[in-house]
């Protein structure tokens, strides 16, 4: 549908514009922006929204988003989000639905989950929780389990293409890289006890099969 103009929000310091060179040999520049894009599902339509996070101007930013969903008046909002935790990368993610316990500095999911919130909108936000001794982004194994509840709140099938396989490959990166530090591998292992003392293993795992087959099934 559109993107917004990046000069207003981004630092292109920290958030670098990429060239790339075209099909008939010629050169561009993509600039970092939130894009908002219309996707169709055989239930309905679903309007996305994606981009980095905003260096200036956040409630500006916030205002104009919301704008664009005014136009659209969606059935529903989800803000899918993460966050560092003590958790182990090799057990299921666990996500959070509508976490109001916490308090504290927020980033722009927390901020325009506010801005929905004030403007009536139904809001749903969903927090993946990813282990902090592997913070780098992407992390495909959270992105696949955020898109799991993301079905479950929209009762739908999503493609997920190729997330599952690249999933299990960073798992297998950072098994690898744990494996060189006894320290590291020590540590995991504590989070792991500590992760499946506190139960509901089983049922993340059944629930993960069940979409697993949806998906297979559709």
């Amino acid at each position: 549908m559109f993107a917004l103009d990046p000069d207003e929000f981004y630092d292109f310091t920290e958030n670098r514009p990429v060239v790339m060179n075209t099909e008939d040999g010629g050169r561009l520049i993509e600039w970092p922006t939130v894009e908002v894009l219309v996707g169709h599902l055989p239930e309905r339509d679903v309007v996305l929204i994606g981009g980095p996070e905003p260096n200036y101007h956040w409630r500006a930013f916030c205002t104009k988003l919301v704008s664009a969903m005014l136009t659209v008046k969606p059935d529903k909002v989800i803000l899918l989000g993460s966050m560092l935790a003590d958790v182990p990368h090799r057990r299921p993610i666990q996500i959070a639905i509508n976490s109001t316990d916490y308090e504290g500095p927020t980033g722009i999911v927390g901020v325009l989950t506010q801005s929905c919130k004030d403007a009536g909108f139904d809001v749903t936000t969903l927090w993946a929780s990813v282990p902090h001794y592997v913070a780098e982004p992407p992390n495909p194994k959270a992105t696949l389990a955020l898109l799991g509840r993301v079905e479950d709140v929209l009762d739908a099938t999503l493609e997920v293409r190729d997330l599952p396989h690249l999933a299990a490959a960073w798992e297998g990166r950072v098994n690898d890289l744990a494996a060189d530090d006894p320290d590291i591998q020590s540590y995991i292992e504590t989070l792991e006890e500590s992760y499946d003392e506190e139960g509901g293993v089983a049922d993340q795992l059944a629930a993960e099969a069940e979409r697993f087959l949806r998906r297979r099934n559709r």
